[in-house]
């Protein structure tokens, strides 16, 4: 009985454990050019406004740092439906919504 209770609390402590350590991505395509440069600055605001022509075209990263580049954010991402997401607001990430063809569907900063 003592060791079928201790096996028990070890085996919730190690399930606890591993879902608490480690990062876990987002699934989907990211640009952050803050880490390949330096010289970004920290204020950068999103205007998705100055990206809605994406939608419609098909999401790639080429286009994805274009739009990053028009738009003025800092960061951005394709999010593609199923995708585990941050939902954290960053008015620095740009991001292009695609449906299951990877076609932009909406554009929005956060």
């Amino acid at each position: 009985m003592t060791r079928t209770l201790i096996f028990g609390a070890v085996l919730a402590v190690a399930t606890l454990a591993g879902c608490a350590s480690g990062t876990q991505g987002t699934g989907s395509d990211t640009f952050d050019p803050a880490s390949a440069s330096s010289s970004s600055t920290n204020n950068q605001q999103c205007n998705a406004d100055l990206a809605e022509s994406a939608v419609g075209q098909k999401a790639t990263p080429e286009l994805l740092e274009t739009y990053r580049d028009q738009s003025g954010a800092k960061q951005a991402r394709i999010l593609r439906p199923r995708d585990v997401i941050t939902m954290e607001y960053n008015p620095q990430r740009l991001n292009l919504r695609v449906d299951e063809q990877d076609m932009v569907i909406s554009v929005n900063c956060s």
